[in-house]
């Protein structure tokens, strides 16, 4: 057995979306961004348990002055899935910051499963949201989805998982490349797993981090549910299967740098709310 090289501590709940409510609620894909003011925001897939995938209609939104605060604050709800813009729900937002502008993509649904959308909205605030006109970013499958961001060379990377063709195939990491954050090209395909399907399936929720001249890709196996694993790679375009180096047990993860620490989290349907836990590097 492969020795891991990156180990997740002590998993902490840190917001349940079901306090003050009558039902039990649950976070799913998510994302967390710190604003000019060092206030910390949690966008996510929110919903009544039990799963309710294609009802995800809206997004969670809460807020902490400190990461690690296990006492989030519930906020009023954000970018309802609109028919007017082919929306058919609304998943897994990933926001960045570039010039005073918030930019969240966001898988948006589409009319079959190989036509799946992600979308962009902006904001100046984190709390008021507008759909960009250009929008769809960009069309793939199946379900097409789950997007993430890191600047690299003057380039902007958007990753995401899809399969090798967009009716199945092998479960696939994709990327595509900007300098504006709005016209995406040069699709390429950086991680693909001998498993194949159509939903769901083990590259679920890629995240990307460099650290150390290393790139770290981790995707949600499903393999059970709540399990990830991460990969190096010296580039931040391939990464292959044996180069494994962590194993959490995690869904949905996000990985978080504050205050000269890693954090990763833990979502998901029936687990409860969101989790932290520190990383530790050997």
């Amino acid at each position: 057995m492969k020795k891991m090289l990156v180990t997740s501590g002590q998993f902490r709940q840190i917001y349940d979306p079901s306090l003050g409510e009558t039902d039990q609620w649950y976070i799913n894909d998510h994302c967390f961004i710190q604003d000019q003011d060092g206030l910390w925001h949690m966008f996510g897939i929110t919903q009544t348990e039990p799963a309710k995938p294609l009802e995800e209609k809206f997004f969670a939104h809460a807020t902490s002055k400190s990461l690690t605060n296990p006492q989030w604050e519930k906020q009023p709800y954000v970018l309802f899935a609109d028919k007017k813009w082919h929306e058919s729900h609304v998943w897994a937002p990933h926001i960045i910051e570039h010039e005073g502008t918030y930019y969240m993509f966001y898988c948006a649904g589409g009319p079959s499963n190989d036509q799946y959308r992600i979308h962009l909205a902006t904001s100046k605030d984190l709390w008021h949201w507008e759909r960009h006109a250009a929008n769809p970013m960009l069309i793939d499958g199946f379900d097409a989805r789950d997007p993430m961001i890191i600047s690299h060379e003057g380039l902007w990377i958007m990753y995401y998982t899809a399969t090798s063709t967009p009716t199945g195939g092998n479960h696939t990491v994709e990327c595509v490349t900007s300098t504006d954050f709005i016209h995406w090209d040069n699709k390429r395909r950086v991680f693909t797993h001998p498993q194949t399907g159509t939903f769901g399936g083990p590259t679920e929720s890629p995240f990307v981090i460099k650290r150390k001249n290393q790139f770290y890709l981790t995707v949600c196996t499903n393999n059970p549910y709540n399990r990830s694993e991460m990969y190096a790679s010296d580039t931040p375009f391939e990464w292959h299967l044996e180069n494994v180096i962590g194993d959490f047990p995690t869904h949905a993860s996000e990985i978080i740098f504050n205050e000269g620490e890693y954090f990763i989290s833990r979502a998901g349907w029936g687990e409860g709310g969101l989790y932290l836990a520190k990383l530790n590097w050997f």
